[in-house]
């Protein structure tokens, strides 16, 4: 038999990790948000934004939604996303095991530098992907300049 130290830290230490991972899944969003009090969920997509020379690509997840479901506005240097996923009617004959896709509302509002056009934003919506394209101003683009040899 081999004889192990006791280290009443270290339990302190375990116990103090346990009840974080307790109270983090206790008042996480998705708990509070509808999965566990039956109201109606607030949801937020994933948004991957980008940057080239050119513009910004600011690319949300939204699948299983119509593109008439998606609202896009830009004021004052903010574009904001606007949506309802509407949940599916439950039926009766089928017994339900588990629930985990999240439906609601949204709204996400992401603040952009001044240098966006905004008369050129444009947007498309494909394979439940929406894309919007914002345009950087022509003197907010990067230039190259050659170096002459004297």
């Amino acid at each position: 038999m081999r004889l192990v130290k006791w280290n009443p830290v270290k339990d302190l230490i375990d116990f103090h990790d346990e009840m974080d991972s307790m109270l983090d899944s206790f008042f996480s969003p998705r708990f509070l948000d509808g999965w566990v009090f039956d109201r109606p969920a607030v949801w937020y997509p994933n948004v991957d934004v980008t940057e080239t020379d050119d513009e910004y690509t600011l690319k949300a997840e939204l699948p299983g939604m119509s593109k008439d479901d998606i609202q896009i506005t830009f004021k004052d240097g903010v574009l904001t996303l606007e949506g309802e996923r509407k949940k599916e009617t439950e039926s009766k004959d089928v017994n339900y095991h588990r629930l985990e896709r999240a439906y609601g509302k949204f709204c996400r509002s992401f603040e952009l530098p001044s240098e966006v056009v905004a008369d050129k934003i444009s947007a498309e919506y494909k394979d439940g992907v929406l894309i919007v394209h914002l345009p950087k101003a022509e003197e907010s683009k990067s230039k190259q300049i050659k170096i002459k040899v004297a």
